[in-house]
């Protein structure tokens, strides 16, 4: 009996200290470092989406952990009213993207009515100080999305899911978006079947923001560009923003991959060891007349029809030893060439803004290891 008492007390102190672990894995790098979220604070595990939208929207410091799925889907109800067609949508059948108006997008469009889910167009204020983590690959938040904005900072998002914002329509919500905030740091996160973005940063501005690790799924039945490829994919529009973009998985998309621009001083980027693959558009497009900067090293771009669509003056672009050596004052070390297999060409030597990214520190490696390495470590349940 005293044998068995023992195992069942080991077996609860076993238990007891895995629940004390429960935290973020690693910290952050990059422009976000310090970034520390929800620290100490006590795991709570949201019992319903009531309740995982009270932690994150109230002035708590909170450490979330989300251990199953979140079904937005319904909660609001749905919305049937005017949409458009837009000129983009030549795709036969049902396979384009049709549109919500958004921001008056439909003006001059041919009109249809629409009916999409309500919760999708309405993400959830995330407030400052807060982890929000997976575990394991439960971690889903179905039909609604995060928006960090208005001031708020210190945030972590890990190892979670976000899916399924009425990806049939243009404007019917985007993943993750941030506007005015600060310590941003987006990790192991995997979004797929999204309406407009999967990541949006921008127009007020946002400060430190680091994105890693992640799985940007572009796969999709509804295809702006008619080819099952999402075309909305990351937008960073902001004033001020600078941004780490490292080891992410961004597949089956056509453009956007990402988009960089914004006013003011614009946004910055430094974009180090990424796989883009099958991208039937464009990965990368710097806004000629806006204010976006890049610095792209050690990336794969394969099966990419086009690397850059435009802004080559303001790309950095790692191809050679006598440009890769102009990295050094800035990063510690000369820049690792990208690496381009079965796709278009890219181009990029600019160095008058290298001095934006001094002291910016990330993780790297050479680009002939980062397929491999970022398939089998980017998205859900790889921590």
């Amino acid at each position: 009996m005293h044998f068995s008492h023992s195992l069942i007390f080991a077996s609860l102190l076993a238990c007891a200290s895995q629940v004390a672990a429960v935290g973020v894995v690693g910290k952050a790098f990059g422009f976000a470092v310090g970034t520390t979220g929800g620290g100490s604070a006590t795991p709570v595990y949201p019992k319903d989406i009531k309740e995982l939208v009270s932690y994150l929207t109230d002035s708590s410091a909170r450490v979330i952990v989300l251990n199953k799925e979140y079904n937005f889907l319904g909660s609001e109800g749905k919305v049937t009213e005017k949409g458009c067609r837009p000129s983009s949508n030549t795709c036969p059948g049902k396979g384009g993207q049709d549109a919500i108006n958004g921001a008056n997008w439909c003006n001059g469009q041919p009109s249809i009515s629409v009916t999409y889910d309500k919760a999708g167009i309405s993400p959830i204020n995330v407030k400052s100080n807060k982890s929000i983590i997976g575990l394991g690959s439960s971690g889903v938040i179905r039909g609604k999305g995060l928006r960090i904005a208005n001031g708020a900072q210190n945030i972590i998002i890990q190892n979670i899911h976000i899916t399924e914002l009425n990806p049939q329509y243009i404007w019917g919500g985007d993943a993750i978006t941030i506007v005015g905030s600060d310590l941003i740091w987006i990790d192991h996160v995997k979004t797929s079947l999204i309406g407009r973005q999967h990541m949006v940063s921008g127009y007020a501005a946002s400060n430190r923001i680091t994105i890693s690790n992640s799985e940007i799924d572009g796969n999709t039945s509804w295809s702006a560009s008619c080819d099952n490829r999402h075309y909305w994919a990351l937008l960073f529009i902001g004033q001020g923003d600078r941004i780490t973009f490292a080891q992410n998985y961004v597949h089956h998309t056509s453009g956007r991959s990402p988009k960089i621009g914004g006013s003011g001083s614009g946004t910055i980027m430094h974009a180090v060891n990424n796989y883009f693959y099958d991208n039937s558009g464009h990965a990368f497009d710097i806004a000629e007349t806006e204010s976006g900067r890049v610095v792209a090293e050690g990336n794969v771009f394969e099966k990419v029809k086009t690397p850059l669509l435009g802004g080559a003056k303001f790309m950095y672009a790692a191809l050679d030893a006598t440009v890769n050596k102009l990295c050094k004052p800035q990063f510690g070390h000369n820049c690792v060439s990208n690496l381009l297999k079965s796709s278009g060409t890219l181009t990029g030597s600019a160095t008058s803004y290298l001095g934006l990214f001094k002291g910016e520190v990330s993780p790297l490696m050479a680009a002939d290891k980062v397929a491999a390495s970022v398939k089998a470590n980017a998205g859900v349940g790889k921590i």
